[in-house]
């Protein structure tokens, strides 16, 4: 339904067409909410069709945030038939109050007979009849709402042309409200939250990261108005950071529990990895809490990974009623958030921090064309997940006492049981609970329990019976009775189509709200398909091309190679030439490949030590390439054999013997004595060489240098002799 804004000298007003006709059309038309809902002094409920004025910048011009729709959208109604009327607010927004009444056309509503066909209520935590103007349906609990529904039976036959008019006080998420007024509730309540992400491929198919998809653990508390864990407009504490760009909640608990009184409960769920799976393959995650007087608001955050700084959550959910009591059911689809410190824009964009740090603000379809949300025509987001908070027990004296069925002592409001009792009219009784868990939980026999509470004893004389009631039981399992009292949810809505252009199909989903209470398994189809078509001209583009296939692996097992994608041409040669690229290539980096040590050759020989008798020869070879990155270690680079000249003579030696070794002392003393005066260069005392220093390249050749200093000056050294010494060699010759 297309709403349009239509200017008026006395109010804007926002109208919503939906054609039913029978002799005319159904219009529903959204105008602002009056400034004053008091008892009007002129007409029946003729106030609630006249928009007071609320002067300028009350809304944002040709921003449709508010929809009506009738179920099945219908050209015409059908007297006396019954039709499901829907209100859903577009993310951010939302809305708090609304009233809806049904007028023939050309009516004001001064008189009864100026409205058409009549209300049914569905929810009665969401609607109720008007107390100051019966035909309309108002909201039972102001608190935030994105969606409520109604049945609308049309009037009979000549009722002619129908009005809808529905009006709201819309809600932004660019600031989180706080709640209107303090919680008059007593006692306590206990509720559990249930967390469903729908964060898929196929309903958020750009982009989206098949390999490391997840959400991060959940953290939260049930806490008082004092406390804000996070809020639209307002920036986020070191906890709430490290959760949406770490997805860590160590720090967030910290300072949740730092809050010690403000706090009542600390909300905790586990990761989820991958993000989703079918509820029949796992279980939609959930934990506990309760609230109180003080501390009934509710806040949780998770983050969406891999993301830069994205979350989704509640904030500040109010859990107290108006009428003193407790919230029975909260349903809301969720939206991702961003935490206003990373300027990523795609699911794996690189850390760049915000500099300044931004506020808290919705992702929108229309942030970057990269964005995997971007929607060029600005639609609405899909929701990345719902989360539904049911209210499961209540404990201490409670002090609602309004004789409604808005919060009733029971923990699942139901139709009132048709049993036949004798239970006299002058007591007034709530409900009777939902049965007890049975105290077997083998095929042993059992009980189980249910409660009700009386409201009003009218005439003291007559006793009221009791306000408890057992039967026996056995089990989970265990039961013959049929397993058939399964509760599913609505369908969520439809998957975009699995194709972009022609047949494809898509899919959509739904969840368990209520397990058999025998403790067997649900048999109802949790998803289902259909076909769908996009564009039936499709076949006249002439590149319509299949999507990329995954890359391939790199060309090489270790150091520098690459890698391609593929895509097909699915169209027609025929309908002309594509110039789209069906091959891409891209660089890829492995692990350094291994390089072992590689050795000189082997030298020669040496002579033999021993000029007679047993002696040794020794050969050696250096190192010119150390190993890396695993490589083969080096070798030995010495090698000795022995070696036997002739037999030395056992007698004296004789004179050319004696000659030749006195020389050979001579030559060791020579030699020794250069060595010295390596260390005593022209009067210098020098020190040993240094270690090389390391290479200046790690490959394709560099230099290393060690050097040698001087240790002592004598007095006789001359300035310019005396220096240090430095020696260069080559290293990592290796190619690159």
């Amino acid at each position: 339904i297309l709403l349009q804004p239509i200017a008026s000298k006395r109010s804007e007003m926002w109208r919503a067409a939906v054609l039913l006709l029978l002799t005319g059309c159904v219009c529903a038309s959204v105008p602002e909410e009056p400034a004053d809902r008091a008892t009007p002094s002129d007409g029946y409920c003729s106030w609630i069709t006249r928009a007071q004025p609320h002067g300028a910048g009350g809304r944002r011009e040709g921003f449709s945030e508010f929809r009506l729709r009738v179920e099945g959208d219908p050209e015409h109604y059908q007297p006396g038939s019954t039709y499901r009327v829907t209100l859903y607010a577009t993310n951010p927004a939302y809305f708090r109050g609304f009233t809806l009444i049904a007028l023939k056309e050309g009516h004001n509503g001064d008189q009864e007979e100026d409205y058409a066909g009549n209300f049914q209520i569905i929810d009665e935590e969401d609607a109720q009849f008007m107390t100051n103007c019966p035909p309309a349906v108002t909201e039972s609990t102001p608190r935030r709402r994105t969606r409520i529904q109604v049945f609308w039976i049309a009037p009979p036959s000549g009722s002619g042309c129908v009005l809808l008019n529905l009006s709201c006080k819309p809600q932004y998420g660019e600031t989180t409200d706080k709640p209107l007024l303090d919680c008059c509730a007593c006692g306590t309540a206990k509720y559990r939250v249930t967390f469903y992400g729908n964060w898929s491929e196929k309903l958020h198919p750009k982009d989206y990261p098949r390999r490391a998809n997840h959400w991060s653990a959940l953290i939260g508390a049930s806490h008082s108005k004092n406390y804000i864990l996070w809020e639209y407009g307002g920036y986020v504490s070191e906890g709430v950071k490290q959760v949406a760009e770490l997805g860590s909640p160590v720090k967030m608990e910290e300072e949740i529990r730092q809050k010690g009184d403000e706090v009542l409960t600390v909300i905790k769920m586990k990761a989820q990895w991958p993000a989703w799976q079918p509820l029949n393959v796992r279980a939609a995650p959930s934990a506990e809490f309760s609230v109180d007087r003080t501390r009934h608001l509710m806040s949780f955050l998770t983050m969406l990974g891999p993301s830069p700084d994205w979350n989704v959550g509640l904030s500040s959910e109010d859990l107290c009623t108006k009428e003193c009591g407790w919230v029975q059911k909260v349903v809301q689809d969720l939206i991702p958030w961003d935490a206003g410190t990373d300027n990523g824009v795609t699911y794996e964009s690189p850390n760049k921090p915000t500099t300044p740090q931004e506020k808290i603000r919705p992702l929108t379809s229309l942030d970057h064309p990269q964005s995997p949300f971007y929607d060029p025509e600005g639609g609405a987001i899909t929701p990345v997940a719902r989360v539904v908070v049911e209210r499961i027990a209540r404990k201490g004296e409670q002090c609602n006492i309004v004789p409604d069925n808005v919060d009733d002592i029971v923990a699942d409001i139901a139709q009132e049981e048709k049993e036949e009792d004798d239970t006299p009219e002058t007591c007034i009784y709530s409900n009777w609970s939902p049965w007890s868990a049975c105290s077997s939980s083998t095929c042993e026999k059992g009980k189980r329990m249910r409660q009700r509470m009386l409201k009003a004893q009218l005439d003291l004389s007559v006793p009221c019976p009791h306000t408890q009631d057992f039967e026996p039981c056995m089990g989970p399992g265990c039961s013959d009775e049929d397993a058939s009292t399964c509760m599913m949810s609505e369908w969520i809505t439809w998957s975009p189509c699995s194709m972009s252009c022609g047949a494809g199909v898509r899919s959509r989903e739904r969840y368990v709200k209520q397990f058999p209470d025998d403790g067997f398994a649900c048999t109802h189809s949790t998803e289902e398909t259909e076909p769908c078509t996009v564009n039936d001209d499709c076949y006249t583009i002439p590149c319509l091309l299949s999507p990329w296939s995954d890359w391939s692996d790199c060309s090489v097992t270790c150091g520098k190679g690459t890698r391609i994608r593929q895509r097909m041409l699915k169209s027609p040669v025929e309908l002309g030439e594509c110039k789209e690229e069906l091959e891409q290539m891209e660089k890829c980096m492995l692990p350094e490949c291994p390089m072992d040590c590689v050795m000189s050759e082997w030298s020669e020989w040496s002579e033999c030590s021993k000029s007679c008798g047993k002696g040794h020869l020794i050969r050696s070879r250096m190192i010119t390439l150390e190993p890396q990155f695993g490589g083969d270690l080096c070798p030995e680079t010495t090698q000795r054999k022995t070696c036997k000249i002739k037999k030395c003579n056992q007698g004296g030696l004789n004179s050319d013997e004696r000659k030749r070794r006195k020389e050979d002392r001579k030559k060791r003393r020579n030699k020794q004595g250069r060595e010295e005066s390596a260390d005593e260069l022209a009067g210098c005392k020098m020190k040993p060489w240094s270690a090389w220093i390391d290479c200046t390249k790690l490959c394709g050749g560099g230099i290393q240098e060690r050097l040698m200093t001087a240790k002592k000056r004598y007095k006789n050294a001359q300035v310019t002799s005396c220096k240090d010494r430095k020696e260069i060699r080559a290293c990592n010759v290796h190619p690159c």
